[in-house]
């Protein structure tokens, strides 16, 4: 898959471009209805899948106060877009001039001159340009101006829910990573890099990796069975995500303890596959009754992941 970062240098050169326009943090499985349909007619075609977006998160650039912490880093999305199939990402610096730009000069400018788009397909709820002027019927005009068909693809319904971005931020501050992963199609997941931490959970005999959360949005505080990605490896454990209330400290932090496993992680990448909740953070009156709990939950979470299965959720070319 190629990464492009200035859509001035496209000049036309794709085959038959069939493209969609969102900022997808989501990648959820609306999202990926939308992805598989435009892969499907690029095929059919013989041309060009692609997925314009943005970088940073307009809400970054527009209203840094709100903007929340994001579901997926940059490299995850880039990851799961390579394996739906997606052909080409074009990733625009979003800048305060960039949003201020009138639908009808980025659809002429952009999608017209420099990427010579035959297809789009976007959401139900898409909108563009300057003050979200661009709806989804006007991009249907600019079509008939300019010769390219757009398709507005539906809301995507689970058990008579609507999948959604605003849904998926609701369900990870309730600690709902079940839910979660019914509606993104695999497991939420947090991914950093091990950083050292004060080594508490080592002398509670129980050593953690302190995962450094790379801009992401991370479960309610609690206790959770995950399996780690790293280093090539699947690998299943536990994780607190809390601030240490037993030993009276503030710090928001996310610590796996990996079972059966005693490598040094230290500065390397790891993805924390969220498998269920266990349980709320709680304090306790002693060291010993902590060390009590662990072991509780260690044994819980390897009761589930052992009921669960060991199942991956891949990201597997959308069929």
């Amino acid at each position: 898959m190629e990464i492009v970062h200035n859509p001035e240098t496209i000049q036309q050169r794709y085959p038959y471009p069939v493209l969609t326009l969102g900022n997808y943090d989501g990648v959820h499985l609306g999202h990926q209805e939308i992805y598989r349909r435009v892969i499907a007619r690029a095929r059919e075609k013989s041309g060009t899948a692609i997925i314009f977006t943005f970088e940073p998160h307009p809400l970054m650039v527009l209203s840094p106060s709100t903007c929340p912490p994001l579901l997926n880093t940059f490299r995850r999305k880039m990851e799961l877009f390579e394996s739906f199939g997606i052909d080409v990402v074009i990733c625009a610096e979003f800048t305060r001039e960039f949003a201020a730009t009138p639908p009808a000069d980025f659809v002429q400018e952009v999608l017209v001159e420099q990427i010579g788009v035959q297809e789009i397909f976007v959401g139900y709820d898409f909108a563009f340009g300057r003050g979200k002027q661009g709806t989804t019927d006007a991009l249907r005009t600019f079509g008939e101006m300019y010769g390219f068909r757009v398709t507005v693809v539906p809301a995507h319904t689970l058990k008579g829910e609507v999948v959604s971005t605003t849904r998926l931020r609701e369900l990870v501050r309730k600690g709902d990573v079940e839910k979660m992963a019914e509606m993104l199609g695999r497991f939420y997941a947090s991914e950093g890099t091990v950083v050292p931490g004060d080594h508490r959970g080592k002398s509670l005999g129980f050593p953690t990796a302190n995962l450094h959360v790379h801009n992401q949005t991370f479960p309610k505080r609690g206790v959770y069975a995950v399996q780690v990605e790293t280093g090539g490896r699947l690998l299943d454990g536990v994780a607190s995500i809390g601030t240490h209330p037993t030993f009276g400290e503030g710090k928001m932090t996310i610590e796996v303890h990996i079972f059966d496993f005693d490598a040094d992680i230290y500065g390397e990448f790891v993805r924390v596959l969220y498998r269920k909740r266990l349980r709320d953070e709680r304090t306790y009156d002693s060291k010993e009754a902590l060390i009590r709990q662990i072991h509780k939950d260690v044994e819980e979470a390897r009761r589930v992941l052992r009921e669960k299965g060991r199942r991956e959720t891949p990201h597997e070319k959308i069929p």
